[in-house]
């Protein structure tokens, strides 16, 4: 069943003056987990400290509490606004598919009908991407797993995540998915930039081929990139633009500059916000006649009870551990979505 909301001055200014008019109003969102592993001990990759005998004390107990707090953060993205939980839902962190499986059967999800579509990456640590989505609001018709090739300086492979890539249909309209989990900033931000300028082109060379393929195709990219919203790998390779009135052909529309440019972010470190959580998107998603599916707004999800209470990390995401320390949060970052909205004839 479709969500239908009336949106009235908010922007109405927008819609040609007109006074009020009814729409569809779909919300993308996109969560890093924070390290969503299982208490088994898998032996081809490095998840040993997330174990019950590892350094963490990795408990079922622990893990249950993880699943029922990411679930409850899951079904309140949006909400405020749409009055249920997101459409779709972009995961990073997440060890295998089993976790994401037990994510979306816990209580506070079961009932929402998320679907799963998962690839297992050579990273690592053994974490991957997913993509949830409501199987009332789309239908995926393609989906594919692309493998992000590094090299070190010693021209040793470096193993990281896939970038997931999911096609398919919502409201009548063919729209695509690519969710990204790019290499870390772990070296130093300068040192490990080439590893993310070589996500940025994947992503790049991913997008011009379904437009190639289809030139109308409305393209949604989402993920923690590890870089913020002006970072070359975003401004200069992927030509991301800030307002709807400097995109082009070959420029894609980034909502979290403005945000990040505002002050907010998704994640601290070191006293300082970043919002290495984005979402960004096609120009036809961003038309002043609001042609079928378009963006409205975009937002970080940061409600109180994410938030770390007190001390000297007030206000910063409540992690699941904290210097060591269990301290039974959510993670480290704060979830990212946008809004789509179409017009009901």
């Amino acid at each position: 069943m479709r969500l239908l909301i009336c949106l009235l001055v908010l922007i109405s200014t927008s819609l040609h003056g007109q006074e009020s008019k009814t729409f569809t109003l779909r919300t993308i969102a996109f969560y890093n987990c924070e390290n969503l592993f299982d208490t088994e001990n898998d032996s081809l990759t490095f998840d040993d400290d997330r174990t019950p005998d590892g350094s963490y004390h990795w408990t079922q107990e622990r893990y249950r509490k993880k699943v029922e707090n990411l679930s409850r953060v899951l079904a309140q993205i949006g909400e405020e606004t749409s009055k249920t939980s997101p459409d779709v839902i972009g995961l990073c962190e997440v060890e295998n598919r089993k976790v994401v499986e037990d994510l979306v059967h816990h209580p506070n999800l079961l009932e929402k009908g998320y679907e799963i579509i998962h690839f297992d990456s050579p990273d690592e640590r053994g974490i991957d991407v997913a993509l949830l989505y409501k199987s009332s609001s789309f239908l995926p018709t393609s989906f594919k797993s692309h493998r992000l090739l590094l090299f070190d300086d010693m021209g040793e492979r470096k193993y990281t995540r896939d970038q997931l890539v999911v096609g398919g249909i919502m409201d009548d309209e063919e729209l695509y998915f690519i969710v990204n989990h790019w290499p870390s900033r772990r070296g130093g931000p300068a040192k490990s930039q080439p590893f993310r300028v070589r996500a940025a082109l994947l992503n790049k060379r991913i997008i011009d081929s379904v437009r190639t393929l289809n030139p109308d195709a409305k393209i949604i990219a989402m993920g923690d990139l590890n870089d913020d919203p002006i970072d070359n790998s975003l401004k200069v390779i992927l030509k991301t633009k800030a307002k709807a009135n400097q995109l082009d052909s070959v420029s894609l529309f980034n909502p979290m500059e403005s945000l990040f440019r505002k002050g907010i972010g998704s994640l601290a470190y070191g006293d300082k916000w970043n919002l290495f959580d984005q979402i960004f998107m096609t120009p036809n998603l961003v038309t002043k006649n609001r042609e079928g599916l378009s963006f409205w707004k975009a937002g970080i999800f940061s409600a109180p009870f994410l938030k770390t209470e007190k001390g000297r990390y007030k206000g910063y995401p409540l992690r699941t551990y904290s210097g060591g320390t269990y301290t039974a949060g959510y993670s480290d970052h704060f979830p990212a979505y946008v809004f789509l909205i179409k017009e009901v004839e």
